[in-house]
This record gives C-alpha cells, sequence and structure tokens, in this order.
C-alpha cells in the first residue's frame, strides 16, 4: 500500500493523463519534432553516461578497494558529494567552472559535451557504490591461486573477478542509465534547452508545462513525453535485471 500510494499510483496517474486525448493525441505528442529530438539527444546522452560509468565506476571502486592511498578517507566522502548536493546547485557549479567565465578557460554552456559532463557528475556514485562492496566481501584465494598456477592478472580479472562484479556493475549501470534519463536540474542551466540542439526531454517537460496558451493539450503532451521516459526506464531496469540473473546463474 505505501509503495502504490508513493510510487504507482503517482505513474498511474501521469500515463492516464498521457492517453487522455487517447492514442492520436499520444502518438502526436510523441512524434512531433521537437519531442523526437528531445527523446533521441536524451536516450543517447544516457547510454553514452551509463557506459562510461560501467567502465570508470568499477575502475574506481577497484583502486579504493585494492589500492590503499593517502587521502583515501576524502575521496570516498567526494564520491558521495553527487548524492548529496541538489542538482539545481549541481547545475550552478557546471555553469560556473563551464560557463563564459570559466577559470579553465573550457566554455560548454549551450553544448552537448556541456550536458555530458554534467549527467557524468550526478552519476559518477552509482556503480561506485554497487561494484565496492562485492570487491570487500570476495574471497582472494581464488585469485591468489589463479596467480600462483600462472594466470597472468589480466587473465585473473577476467576469469575470477569480473563473473563476480559484473551483476553489480550492471546494476550501478542501469541505475546511472534510469538517473541520467530524467536528470534536470544539473543540466537546465548549462544546457540552454537550444530545441533540436541542447533540449533534453524533461526540460522539454517542463517547458509543455509552463505553456499558457492551451494547457490541457500541454499537460497531455508533457505527460506522454514523461510515459516514453518511464517506459524506457523500466525496460532497461526489467533487461538488466534478466541479464544479472542469466550471469548469476552462470556463476
Amino acid at each position: 500500500m505505501w509503495l502504490s500510494l508513493l510510487v504507482l499510483l503517482p505513474l498511474a496517474a501521469v500515463t492516464a493523463k498521457a492517453f487522455g486525448g487517447g492514442w492520436h493525441g499520444f502518438y502526436a505528442a510523441i512524434s512531433d519534432r521537437e519531442a523526437v529530438a528531445a527523446l533521441e539527444l536524451t536516450v543517447g546522452l544516457s547510454i553514452a553516461v551509463a557506459l562510461v560509468n560501467a567502465v570508470m565506476g568499477t575502475l574506481i571502486a577497484w583502486v579504493l578497494v585494492r589500492e590503499p592511498f593517502p587521502g583515501q578517507r576524502l575521496v570516498e566522502m567526494v564520491i558521495d558529494v553527487p548524492f548529496a548536493l541538489p542538482t539545481i546547485v549541481a547545475g550552478l557549479v557546471m555553469l560556473t567552472l563551464y560557463g563564459a567565465e570559466s577559470p579553465a578557460d573550457v566554455h560548454l554552456v549551450g553544448t552537448r559535451a556541456g550536458i555530458f559532463v554534467a549527467l557524468l557528475f550526478v552519476t559518477l556514485p552509482f556503480t561506485v557504490r554497487t561494484v565496492q562492496p562485492v570487491l570487500m566481501d570476495m574471497d582472494r584465494d581464488v585469485e591468489e591461486a589463479a596467480a600462483s598456477l600462472g594466470a597472468e592478472p589480466l587473465t585473473v580479472f577476467r576469469r575470477v573477478v569480473l563473473p563476480s562484479i559484473l551483476p553489480a556493475a550492471l546494476s550501478g549501470t542501469s541505475l546511472a542509465f534510469a538517473r541520467a534519463l530524467g536528470e534536470y536540474g544539473s543540466v537546465v542551466l548549462i544546457s540552454s534547452n537550444l530545441p533540436f540542439k541542447t533540449e533534453i526531454a524533461s526540460a522539454l517537460i517542463y517547458g509543455k508545462l509552463q505553456d499558457a496558451e492551451d494547457p490541457t493539450t500541454s499537460v497531455r503532451a508533457a505527460a506522454s513525453i514523461a510515459t516514453v521516459l518511464l517506459a524506457i526506464s523500466a525496460l532497461v531496469l526489467v533487461l538488466m535485471e534478466l541479464v544479472q540473473r542469466r550471469v548469476a546463474r552462470r556463476g
């Protein structure tokens, strides 16, 4: 009941609103050129961010667990900053660092690269925090046995370590994708919301909701785009869950 009140009921309400004008109205909203461009950009960047997180998040987790170094506690705290930082503050940080008065002389405002960097910032912790505890709990005897039998470090990682951490890495990757798919606050400032160039789906949804000329149609259009994002996110999470189970059975 608690889950229904907090999650299922609101999602059902959004979906019902999306189809309030019938299937024709729903299709017209999501097939609009601006909506298609925003959805393609959002999904494409989310996939790219998830893939980078899959590699770099796993690497960071490995270093934190297997290669202790001075200042490690500070790094651990920094990794969790995107979890605690309000997303609009993250957007302001991105704008300050990569805006017109960039101290690093890197100007990414109004570019897809700027959106990509902002999404990487807010999704950094997901893969790290899902892989790290698995590495900490792993029994290293098998790795040592494989090494003693002459296996190269890369072979040990590929044959022994990777199968154990792959389900966690996939879980973190799917969470990073879902977060990037619906992100708004951290990218709204640096993206400049340029239609057909840097306008992401969440910004388009917000813009539709602000339309005062035809509020009923605009709200339905916003709900339709939101429903597409919801369907994509749910599909990815289900697929990742199936892959994790298959990998776990093989392990």
